[in-house]
């Protein structure tokens, strides 16, 4: 086991260290070493242009990365974080073009576990101002809810001196919900636990719908996608995976993948379920999509992502 004050040390000297938070787990560096950086690109074979998400323990530390911070995005961080929401604001110049993908924005979050907010705040007690992290899964592919499928789909590409934390299973499940926070009013650019009606009671503010334009993680129109083909609200055929509710029957001959009970658990057991059919040489994956508002309409993108094309 990685003491947290190692983990803290790693990342300070330079090292790659993968972490959990309530979302997914997090491939973390230094997000002022460009070299520490550069490295969770090779290692999760990213696209340069694609931005990472800088995690940091408090709000305290939004102005040391962003200038210009609308009234309403303080209003959403005192709200929301610690927990699963993303803030995409003007950065300052401490947020370099080699973690905002070369864009005048950048995205932070303070992560709502244990685990991650001691780390961030020993890292930070050691000269840290935040830590780089994009999900700790090889670009476009299911990403990791515990430290056994970080370890199965990169501890080849890792280096000496990095690490993989436990911290159990994440409570979330899906991504952060990410929010731009530069224009007059809010605006979703993915969905998450955070919602829109969420975000409306805090802000008083109607939310901008028009696409403003921002890459961030997760946007691609495929993504997610684990090697077995994800069939969405398709009649399941025998062989194929299946994810539904618990409500929703099995169809004969399918391989029941995850029963989930609610939403809560859907976003929650999502991700392990698709890494599960790949665990299981399936060819197919058919999943039934929860309707309604709330976090279905983040698991309905995630899904709608992962079965992009098929």
């Amino acid at each position: 086991m990685n003491s947290l004050d190692d983990a803290a040390t790693a990342l300070k000297r330079g090292q790659l260290v993968a972490f959990p938070t309530e979302t997914v787990y997090g491939l973390g560096a230094d997000a002022s070493n460009e070299a520490s950086v550069a490295r969770i690109y090779e290692v999760k074979q990213r696209p340069a242009n694609h931005p990472l998400i800088i995690h940091i323990s408090s709000s305290e530390l939004i102005d040391h990365w962003a200038e210009n911070i609308p009234a309403y995005a303080r209003s959403l961080a005192n709200a929301f974080w610690p927990g699963p929401m993303t803030l995409i604001l003007q950065r300052s110049a401490a947020a370099k073009d080699f973690v905002t993908g070369g864009q005048e924005t950048v995205g932070l979050r303070v992560p709502n576990h244990p685990v991650a907010l001691e780390l961030l705040k020993k890292f930070e007690a050691i000269g840290g101002r935040g830590v780089a992290a994009p999900s700790a899964n090889l670009f476009g592919k299911v990403s990791p809810t515990n430290a056994v499928a970080v370890s199965s789909e990169l501890s080849d590409r890792l280096q000496p001196g990095d690490l993989v934390l436990e911290g159990g299973a994440s409570m979330v499940g899906i991504e952060s919900t990410i929010i731009d926070c530069t224009k007059a009013a809010p605006s979703i650019l993915r969905p998450g636990a955070i919602t829109e009606q969420m975000i409306s009671e805090v802000t008083g503010l109607s939310l901008i719908q028009k696409d403003s334009g921002i890459r961030v993680s997760g946007a691609l129109e495929s993504h997610y996608a684990p090697k077995a083909k994800v069939f969405l609200n398709s009649a399941a055929q025998p062989g194929d995976g299946f994810i539904a509710l618990a409500a929703i029957e099995t169809p004969a001959g399918a391989l029941r993948l995850c029963s989930p009970e609610d939403e809560i658990e859907y976003a929650q057991q999502l991700y392990a379920a698709l890494r599960l059919a790949d665990e299981k040489g399936l060819t197919r994956v058919v999943a039934i999509a929860p309707e309604g508002d709330g976090i279905a309409i983040a698991i309905r993108d995630r899904l709608s992502k992962a079965s992009f094309g098929n």
